[in-house]
């Protein structure tokens, strides 16, 4: 007989207990914050038909690659697994006209992207946590999405981040500048200054000429920028000042010959005035010219966050790098309706966040722990065990009776791995004089530790006690506080 080999398809991974309550209480911390802001939750199908989600992904080189899609049986359409939250968001706009202006919503959930090869730590699979504004087209949305992504940083725990913003119309400005007519040069241009980070000044002058060799050894072949473009390029890329507000002004010197260059700098004046107001402060959120994203996605300003800290990736420090973005994206609903409907918004990344809370050691992992397991030490006397169970479920303690069939030795086994803070024992004995039995199992594991003599531990059994049957929820509650 032919029998599958148990295996998870390639770029794919399982979640167990810690990871997804870790997931699941970082959800609700960041969720609160949106709604203290007035966001109302949104949910979304999984599945969105290919023409309503778009050809393109936000960030990717190839647009019409990196969806699952499939022909549904039912209509003959193409349907195809959401790759992000924004698409199905602008989907349910266009379809509900009744929906009040400006729409304000949060969503979270599993998108999927179809690598074909996937490298170490990017998935198929994986969770956005987006909070979005439809039908505005002020820049206090755009503002407003700054003060919560540091909302939510600040609620998680996390003190040194940074928010870095930027706007499309100002890098539009900057190519306008150059004179650089061209569609597909223009996009060259930013997709290579997009690379800074990774290929650093030096490396960005060489791809925006001739070219240059990559970690391979492979030559990749440069815009052909002349000299002269390159260096108004990389002047403006460090243009940037501590002081927004300077930073305004020297990018404006910048691209002040073009209207929509002038237009973004107002943008950002404008979000800076609004930033002031709530007390975010320079240092905290950053205009930043080198901040590129969403190159076919986003219309205006563009955000992303930053952490600041570095991680060892191969035996090198690297910089962990961003774990949100988002921007302004002014014709995503009018694909469907022929009118421009204005939208801002951003997405968190929550297994990149997950990783970088537990890398700081502030992942909060309440509710990892197993439920009291009621051991069965008389199968005659199941109905009582049950009774106690039920008690304990009665009271709001998880609970459970073991259900196996191997024992004592096995269910102390089974407990341990189910990671029950308490066990209940109750046999023959315990039975006719009234008591139970509890044993503490955080306690056990810590004091044995600490005790290496046997004969003391015999004596102390300080990790269990037995009290009377009628004190069993109180008890164990007592035990559940201490822990």
């Amino acid at each position: 007989m032919s029998r599958p080999k148990a295996r998870k398809p390639k770029g794919f991974r399982d979640a167990f207990s810690e990871t997804a309550v870790a997931r699941r209480n970082m959800l609700a911390t960041i969720c609160d914050v949106y709604r203290r802001y007035g966001f109302q939750p949104l949910e979304t199908s999984a599945v969105e038909y290919v023409d309503a989600l778009g050809k393109y992904l936000p960030e990717s080189d190839q647009p019409d690659a990196g969806i699952f899609a499939f022909q549904d049986d039912l209509d003959e359409q193409w349907v195809a697994l959401r790759y992000d939250l924004t698409a199905p968001l602008a989907r349910v706009v266009a379809e509900h006209p009744e929906l009040p202006k400006p729409f304000r919503r949060y969503q979270y959930g599993p998108v999927y992207r179809r690598e074909i090869k996937p490298g170490k730590d990017r998935f198929r699979e994986f969770y956005q946590c987006d909070f979005d504004t439809v039908g505005c087209d002020s820049m206090a949305a755009d503002a407003e999405v700054c003060d919560v992504l540091a909302a939510a940083m600040r609620a998680l725990g996390l003190d040194e981040f940074v928010i870095r913003v930027n706007n499309r119309k100002i890098l539009n400005g900057l190519l306008d500048s150059l004179e650089l007519a061209d569609a597909g040069q223009r996009l060259a241009v930013l997709r290579t200054l997009d690379k800074l980070d990774d290929i650093g000044i030096n490396g960005l002058e060489a791809q925006l000429g001739e070219g240059r060799l990559d970690k391979s050894g492979s030559f990749n072949a440069g815009v052909g920028l002349s000299a002269a473009a390159i260096d108004r390029l990389t002047g403006f890329l460090q243009s940037r000042e501590d002081d927004r507000e300077r930073t305004c002004d020297a990018l404006f010197e910048r691209v002040k010959e073009s209207e929509s260059g002038r237009e973004g700098i107002q943008e950002l004046r404008e979000i800076n005035e609004l930033l002031d107001v709530v007390g975010l402060s320079s240092e905290l959120v950053r205009f930043d010219p080198s901040l590129v994203r969403g190159l076919e996605y986003y219309t205006g300003p563009v955000f992303e966050i930053e952490l600041p800290f570095t991680i060892k990736v191969k035996g090198k420090q690297k910089k962990f790098g961003s774990v949100s973005g988002g921007g302004r994206y002014d014709y995503l609903v009018e694909r469907f309706t022929g009118q421009k409907v204005p939208a801002t918004g951003a997405s968190i990344g929550v297994d990149r966040l997950l990783a970088a809370l537990e890398h700081l050691g502030r992942v909060d992992a309440t509710g990892t722990d197993g439920p009291v397991v009621v051991t069965v030490m008389d199968t005659e006397r199941r109905v009582e065990y049950q009774r106690m169970v039920q008690q304990l479920r009665e009271a709001g303690i998880a609970a459970e009776m073991y259900l196996g069939s191997g024992g004592f030795k096995a269910q102390m086994k089974y407990a341990d791995k189910r990671r029950a803070p308490i066990v209940v024992i109750a046999g023959s004995d315990e039975f006719e004089r009234g008591e139970v039995t509890l044993k503490d199992m955080d306690l056990g594991a810590k004091l044995a530790t600490e005790i290496s003599d046997n004969e003391q531990w015999r004596k102390g059994q300080p990790a269990q006690i037995t009290v009377h049957r009628d004190e069993l929820v109180a008890q164990v509650t007592a035990i559940l506080s201490r822990q």
